[in-house]
């Protein structure tokens, strides 16, 4: 065999996406066994402890512990198989027993855990679930009495390889039970079988993490609701500028308002969306035919998982109309406001305009008076030079000198002025 291909460059995330397709694989199952299946809520902060938790039952049992990197892990334990999965905000314990049985529910896997190491886990338990995977054939009017005679769900899945059975209720140990008929699956379709139906119920609840916070963040989006109504309702009636800056300040802090929910719950809803579709997918996966006179575990869903879904949707398409119209209200006020201050400045310009323009006639008026002021001079000073004249012996009289030399005065004097003023208003411009 050719080495050529080790000596290509390689990513260094190769490896790791390429076994992400073999991530979590699933048991080759042949019954009876009898499997726990329990799901612990850690957040996203306490992961390594509960890696450390199973580290511990490892070292407990004799077992070398998971690798810090591996996201699944799985041993034969004597007596059971252990199966733990850690995911982004819970992990989850599997035990499968592989011993026969007349009572499906009597002897769960789960008692093989020691009790101490049970009470300690870290996080919160969200699903604990009991399932028989058994070849015995029961007909559907003896199941009930497995549940405790509860009303049961159930279908004929896989082409009709198998039969499963449950009640998505919570029994004396609290606790959920499942049965499964196998009527010829092999070990690999047992195994996913099994994976599947646990997967359901996971992710179901998973999904439902997110009901309560929509049933409480409803009333805080009718509160904000209505102060929008109220600031919007006032646009009409309110006219001066610094009232609808006050109205501004208020759109303002509903809209922070609004900002604060979504970071409260984006994740969470996005989170359901997500889990509620893996659901849909997994039951899909069932290829569900209907058992006469029992409701199938999609039928199920649609009734009661779906609701609670839709419920969260659309208090998240609410709050998503909310900042729209926020943000069309303020955007709008803001308009309001921009063109009241244009109109302020409108006015003030004008108001500056009419005093330049009343400036103007002043100039001209001090400009006619300082042609009068300088002409008067100056027609004194040819007063006294004819006087001087007439002194000396010319035969000139000063009051006709004056008389004559006035109009060329005063022309002089007012182009003069008018020629300076000229000048002086091309250097400023």
């Amino acid at each position: 065999m050719s080495d050529s291909a080790r000596l290509l460059p390689e990513h260094p995330q190769r490896r790791a996406l390429h076994d992400e397709v073999h991530a979590r694989p699933y048991e080759l199952l042949r019954p009876p066994v009898r499997a726990s299946h329990v799901a612990v809520h850690v957040g996203e902060g306490r992961a390594e402890a509960a890696r450390a938790h199973v580290a511990a039952l490892c070292a407990r049992m004799g077992m070398e512990p998971p690798p810090a990197e591996a996201t699944h892990f799985s041993r034969d334990c004597g007596g059971f198989r252990l199966r733990w999965e850690q995911h982004t905000e819970f992990v989850t314990y599997t035990l499968f027993r592989f011993e026969p049985f007349e009572a499906p529910f009597a002897e769960p896997a789960l008692d093989r855990l020691p009790r101490d190491w049970l009470e300690a886990l870290p996080g919160e338990v969200l699903v604990a679930m009991h399932l028989a995977l058994d070849d015995r054939e029961r007909p559907p009017e003896a199941v009930p009495a497995l549940f405790e005679g509860q009303q049961v769900v159930g279908s004929i899945t896989q082409g009709g390889a198998a039969r499963v059975w449950t009640d998505f209720r919570l029994h004396d140990d609290g606790c959920g039970r499942m049965m499964v008929c196998d009527r010829g699956l092999t070990r690999g379709q047992a195994g996913r079988l099994v994976q599947r139906l646990f997967e359901i119920e996971t992710y179901r609840m998973m999904a439902l993490l997110t009901f309560p916070l929509a049933r409480a963040t409803g009333p805080r989006l009718e509160r904000l609701d209505r102060d929008l109504a109220e600031v919007v309702g006032r646009f009409d009636a309110v006219r001066e500028a610094r009232n609808e800056r006050g109205l501004l300040d208020r759109l303002t802090g509903i809209a922070a308002a609004i900002e604060t929910v979504a970071a409260e719950t984006s994740y969470r809803f996005s989170a359901a969306r997500a889990y509620h579709n893996i659901v849909r997918q997994r039951i899909a996966e069932l290829r569900e035919e209907r058992v006469p006179g029992v409701q199938t575990v999609e039928e199920f869903m649609d009734r009661r998982l779906t609701p609670a879904m839709r419920t969260c949707e659309a208090t998240q398409e609410r709050l998503d109309a909310l900042a729209r119209r926020v943000e069309r209200a303020g955007a709008l006020l803001r308009t309001r406001v921009d063109i009241a201050l244009e109109e302020q400045n409108r006015d003030l310009l004008a108001s500056m305009n009419r005093r330049a323009k009343l400036q103007l006639r002043l100039q001209e008026t001090v400009e006619g008076l300082s042609v009068v002021a300088i002409s008067y001079y100056a027609l004194g000073l040819v007063a006294y030079a004819a006087k001087g004249g007439k002194a000396a012996g010319v035969p000139v009289s000063s009051d006709v000198a004056v008389a004559v030399a006035l109009p060329v005065v005063v022309a002089a004097v007012w182009f003069a002025v008018r020629r300076l003023r000229r000048k002086l208003a091309g250097r400023e411009e």
